[in-house]
């Protein structure tokens, strides 16, 4: 199967080795053609156009920044969508992904969504979680190239469901570790040890793993060499108040999130893990 890849930055470069990896005949497109390169060393087909990568492959993946990205790169000729089908990966709004699915639908193309939660090495290992929005039709004929990624790919709904289901999974990411932030600055300023800290933690029915994940990170203040940026958080938690907002939802926890996530980035820490949160948080003493 001919399958096309369409944006191969931290995400979407791992997926197209791991897609041939797996036996599939990958045809890749950046919009910065620089990033190809070592997909090209791989053996990995690229093309210098969205359009050559649709019209040339049976399916095409988009692992994108956001909707306006989409939008660029998928209809400036729309006529290569017809009779193709677009599988998008990213993380976009509900409303942004059924508007998109209207508009491929519109050049006799096909659509469906499947964001996924988890990281570079998930993808490497094809343990990514997959939510899938999609006609069961869709699901079932593109389950061998999703269970690609990950071993159970779970079925939500129509497009827009996994959008969703993705945004508020992405709000709790955020969230969670904004919390962690304030308790471990809290406790490490009153000069308690962390480790006694983190031993209640552990024992409670308030930790979560990522606590653990992230903690040398933020004790350290090492945010180097992430798989989820700050600026990526950011702009996930703003798409989720946006869609929370529009279901009065109040919004007001993710919003603050938003702002500390903003002052991370003021800090230069925009391409740093998002973890450095933490570091707008609690600052040096």
């Amino acid at each position: 199967m001919k399958i096309g890849l369409l944006g191969t930055g931290l995400m979407g470069a791992p997926m197209a080795l791991r897609l041939q990896h797996s036996g599939f005949e990958v045809s890749a497109w950046n919009r910065t053609q620089q990033k190809l390169l070592p997909l090209a060393k791989a053996g990995i087909r690229t093309v210098d156009s969205a359009a050559e990568a649709i019209a040339s492959t049976e399916l095409t993946i988009t692992m994108l920044s956001d909707a306006a990205a989409l939008e660029a790169a998928l209809f400036r000729d729309p006529a290569a969508l017809s009779g193709r089908t677009l599988l998008q990966m990213g993380t976009i709004a509900p409303s942004e992904s059924r508007e998109l699915c209207a508009k491929v639908q519109a050049a006799d193309g096909d659509y469906l969504e499947s964001p996924v939660l988890g990281s570079i090495p998930q993808v490497k290992s094809g343990s990514l979680i997959l939510m899938v929005g999609a006609r069961p039709e869709q699901f079932d004929r593109q389950l061998p190239v999703l269970r690609c990624f990950g071993p159970s790919p779970e079925l939500m709904g129509p497009v827009g469901t996994a959008a969703a289901a993705k945004l508020a999974m992405n709000q709790l990411i955020g969230s969670l570790t904004a919390a962690f932030s304030m308790s471990l600055g809290f406790v490490q300023k009153e000069g308690l040890d962390v480790e006694k800290f983190m031993s209640i933690v552990r024992e409670s029915a308030l930790y979560a793993p990522t606590f653990d994940k992230k903690l040398a990170r933020m004790c350290d203040r090492n945010f180097s060499n992430p798989n989820f940026p700050t600026k990526h958080l950011l702009k996930d938690m703003n798409l989720f108040v946006q869609a929370a907002q529009a279901q009065g939802i109040d919004a007001t926890v993710a919003a603050g999130v938003s702002q500390v996530a903003r002052n991370a980035i003021t800090q230069g820490l925009a391409d740093g893990d998002y973890s450095a949160i933490y570091s707008a948080i609690s600052q040096r003493s």
